[in-house]
């Protein structure tokens, strides 16, 4: 185990459904092995369910905390795994807009993957912002006045004081997860 983060305390949000398995439980392992306390917490507290490629029940997962229950100022960075589902529910979620907004407004790295950057157009959050995504929400972020949108495993944007990073889809996570790292090295 590195110790590159140790001291750093990560917040993971999902839905209790419709997770992108990779996209929740790489970043877990990823951060967790270079030494960040890492916490995943659901909109219902316990169980959560993944999924793989969206419509495939793959393995339950507890998540440690309740949104409701958390605070933004008690963590160093907040990740957003997608799935289609997960990342619509979360959008529409008060808590998770509350704690996206609160992240954007502390000046924290938050990151997001793939159907993730839906719960930050609902948090109203991307404004100036330009950033990644699965292709399909090019559309949906641009409407919700993005700077831009880029075609690349993961992209940083520090506009606006704080630090954006954006990824496409699973197979993006080894960049994603390495992008965490390193702004989090250099808040």
């Amino acid at each position: 185990m590195s110790n590159l983060l140790n001291g750093k305390r990560i917040l993971v949000i999902t839905s209790n459904t419709g997770i992108e398995r990779d996209e929740l439980l790489k970043p877990l392992e990823a951060l967790s092995a270079q030494g960040a306390a890492m916490t995943h917490a659901s909109v219902d507290g316990g169980t959560t369910q993944t999924f793989q490629q969206d419509t495939e029940k793959d393995r339950t997962v507890e998540s440690t905390a309740k949104l409701a229950d958390l605070n933004a100022a008690d963590f160093d960075a907040l990740v957003i795994p997608g799935g289609t589902v997960n990342a619509d529910t979360l959008r529409q979620d008060a808590d998770a807009q509350r704690l996206v907004k609160a992240f954007a407004d502390a000046g924290k790295t938050v990151a997001a993957i793939c159907h993730g950057p839906w719960v930050l157009i609902d948090a109203g959050v991307i404004e100036g912002k330009t950033l990644t995504s699965y292709p399909s929400l090019r559309t949906d972020l641009l409407n919700a006045k993005a700077a831009g949108w880029q075609d690349v495993e993961v992209f940083k944007c520090g506009a606006n004081n704080w630090t954006l990073i954006t990824s496409r889809t699973p197979k993006d996570l080894p960049a994603f997860n390495q992008a965490i790292t390193q702004a989090l090295q250099s808040a």
